[in-house]
């Protein structure tokens, strides 16, 4: 039974306090809603899980091994401290604590204090993570660090800003997200150890370039991570060489790495001739903005300056993103199709104003895709390959 079916049969729990009706719902609801993407807890008797927003904004198991396996160490794991700033509802704490000797989970949030402390009961056999209720800058604050001493020293700070203001609205810039990082950098360098390291997850609503700048003290690895062509988080790591690894998940093979000097620096042609093969690099592409080097590396061209679609005459295997077989160009807007699915990329009409145009209804295998090329709208009919 859903937990909106139960949620009409409160007549049957007239034994359940309203308190224990609500959390009751609350369970039900959090695993429906957790199921698929934390597995490894879905599967644990007694596991609690909290409320809606905390559910749908955690990290999945699959992006939270990812984050562990940035921080794996040759070092032994009893030798290493790691702390969460941001820790909520504990999902990349425990993961990446898994590499490190002593964790500290830090979270305003009461409930979620609660939450954590019991369900790390269930998993936590090492007894290695703490839980504080409190603020990342007040838990900061309260160590008894002293230059060089090595006293509250961590090998890993980690950190999930809240992207909400104090009336749950959304924010796009660092330094109003919750802890304001920008202004935290130096206290996070100063708890480090000498090797140590910072970790931050960032919305992908974030201006990436511009969240740089605001911590140029700092030379970051980026890591933008997909999860079937939907960029789910973007990952700043210190001490690393500056390179971006754009990667979707579920084709780990064909992460795209390279270095803003290498984008800048790259070649790519724009010509006329008909092609055969479309390409639309993979979304954490797009979003790692590696437009003008993927034409390079893989020979392609693109299609227009702005215009991030690529083409050729042979078909690029293992592609990091999704590839068309071009059929042909629709000229003066006149297709016999009466099914596809629409495509528009730096194009004057919507999807749906282009439906519309050429008497379309969505579906079927055949895709209209309307861009620019070298400056000129135009239409294809193509096939996915």
């Amino acid at each position: 039974m859903s937990a909106l079916e139960l949620a009409l049969q409160r007549n049957k729990y007239k034994h359940l306090s309203d308190e224990e009706w609500r959390w009751f719902l609350q369970q039900v609801e959090g695993r429906e809603r957790t199921a698929d993407k934390l597995p490894m807890f879905a599967a644990i008797e007694d596991w609690w899980y909290p409320v809606r927003l905390s559910c749908e904004q955690c990290s999945s198991e699959l992006t939270a091994r990812y984050k562990a396996g940035l921080v794996e160490s040759g070092e032994r794991r009893d030798e290493r401290r790691f702390i969460d700033l941001t820790a909520g509802y504990g999902v990349d704490t425990y993961f990446i604590s898994e590499h490190f000797e002593h964790t500290d989970y830090v979270e305003q949030n009461e409930e979620l204090c609660r939450i954590a402390e019991h369900n790390f009961s269930l998993i936590d056999n090492r007894k290695s993570i703490i839980v504080h209720h409190t603020t990342a800058e007040e838990f900061l604050a309260s160590l008894p660090f002293k230059e060089g001493s090595g006293l509250g020293s961590f090998d890993l700070i980690y950190a999930d800003p809240a992207r909400r203001d104090a009336h749950g609205g959304k924010v796009f810039r660092l330094e109003d997200c919750t802890p304001n990082i920008v202004a935290l950098l130096p206290s996070l360098l100063s708890h480090l150890t000498p090797n140590g390291r910072i970790l931050l997850k960032l919305s992908p609503m974030l201006d990436l370039t511009q969240a740089l700048k605001e911590l140029s003290a700092v030379a970051w690895d980026v890591h933008v991570v997909a999860v079937k062509n939907e960029v789910k988080e973007v990952l700043l790591l210190s001490g690393g060489s500056e390179k971006i690894t754009a990667i979707d998940l579920d084709k780990k093979d064909q992460a795209f790495v390279f270095t803003k000097e290498e984008e800048q620096e790259a070649l790519y042609t724009i010509h006329h001739t008909p092609y055969t093969y479309l390409y639309e690099p993979n979304a954490a592409i797009l979003k790692a903005g590696g437009y003008k080097l993927v034409a390079q590396r893989f020979g392609l061209h693109k299609l227009d300056v702005n215009t991030h679609l690529y083409a050729s005459n042979q078909l690029i295997e293992n592609f990091p993103g999704r590839v068309w077989q071009i059929k042909s160009t629709i000229i003066n807007h006149k297709f016999e199709i009466k099914n596809a699915n629409i495509l528009v990329r730096n194009y004057p009409l919507t999807p749906e104003q282009l439906k519309k145009k050429l008497h379309l209804r969505d579906g079927g295998t055949a895709y209209v895709i309307g861009c620019r090329v070298a400056g000129k709208p135009t239409l294809f009919y193509a096939e996915r390959v």
